[in-house]
């Protein structure tokens, strides 16, 4: 089985040198994870309610210290996504310290976006959490089912938003910006209701791979591993709701 979650993949839940499944110790469980989970949000909360407090704008320039959470939790952030991606025995520790770091990225960006649209945060973290609910009733109760060819397909819109993004990126220290998907426009909308879509479709696919570590008893730590891949998805859908409610906002 796959996921379009980059930290949730078939050999995640293999031991690498044999091939073959870790059942030595403790087994992984749903109720553990879902803990964990929690736990790692409430991490993200506290950072991004302090970050949020420390962040200032002062005619449209961010202060000093804000643009040190906000690179500072981003890169942070990322750096430790990649070291959990490729030492998932190390996920209790790097965990609880991806949710602090991006939780001063979020607090900062999420400042950011409520001092030019008031309101706004409030908006995405319930649709945020309102997405979750949704997506996880649709799973449990089988409407939506992560067969093969759905797993496939969602890695294939991931992949191609993930390289729209790295073109950004590339293309913006060049001082090139891809026309009409960052804008307010009715295709700038259009590709942000894609991307919350192929992120909230991201969630069932993430049930479905923690799901399957449960049933082939992946060892304790996995808890944490699946609990960071949960918030990696979370925490995209909520910065992609942001993105998107900003640019609906701007059109009027």
């Amino acid at each position: 089985m796959r996921s379009g979650n980059p930290t949730l993949r078939e050999s995640t839940f293999l031991d690498l040198s044999s091939g073959t499944l870790v059942s030595t110790g403790d087994a992984m469980s749903l109720s553990g994870t879902v803990n964990k989970t929690g736990i790692l949000l409430l991490l993200v909360i506290v950072t991004a309610a302090f970050s949020w407090s420390q962040t200032f704008i002062d005619d449209g320039q961010l202060a000093l210290t804000a643009k040190v959470y906000l690179w500072g939790g981003g890169i942070g952030g990322f750096v430790l996504a990649l070291l959990t991606l490729f030492k998932t025995n190390w996920a209790p520790v790097l965990a609880p310290l991806y949710a602090i770091f991006q939780g001063m990225f979020l607090g900062t960006i999420s400042a950011i976006y409520d001092a030019r649209f008031d309101g706004i945060v409030m908006q995405a973290v319930l649709l945020t959490f309102g997405t979750l609910l949704a997506m996880l009733l649709a799973y449990r109760s089988g409407l939506i089912q992560a067969t093969e060819k759905f797993k496939l397909g969602v890695i294939a819109a991931t992949g191609g938003i993930m390289l729209v993004y790295a073109a950004t990126i590339v293309l913006g220290l060049f001082g090139v910006n891809i026309p009409l998907i960052h804008e307010s426009g009715l295709v700038g909308i259009g590709f942000s209701l894609l991307v919350v879509v192929v992120a909230a479709l991201n969630l069932v696919v993430d049930f479905d791979m923690i799901e399957t570590g449960v049933e082939r008893g992946a060892p304790k730590y996995m808890e944490w591993y699946g609990a960071f891949a949960m918030m990696v998805t979370l925490i995209w859908l909520y910065v992609e709701f942001l993105r998107l409610l900003s640019k609906v906002y701007s059109r009027d």
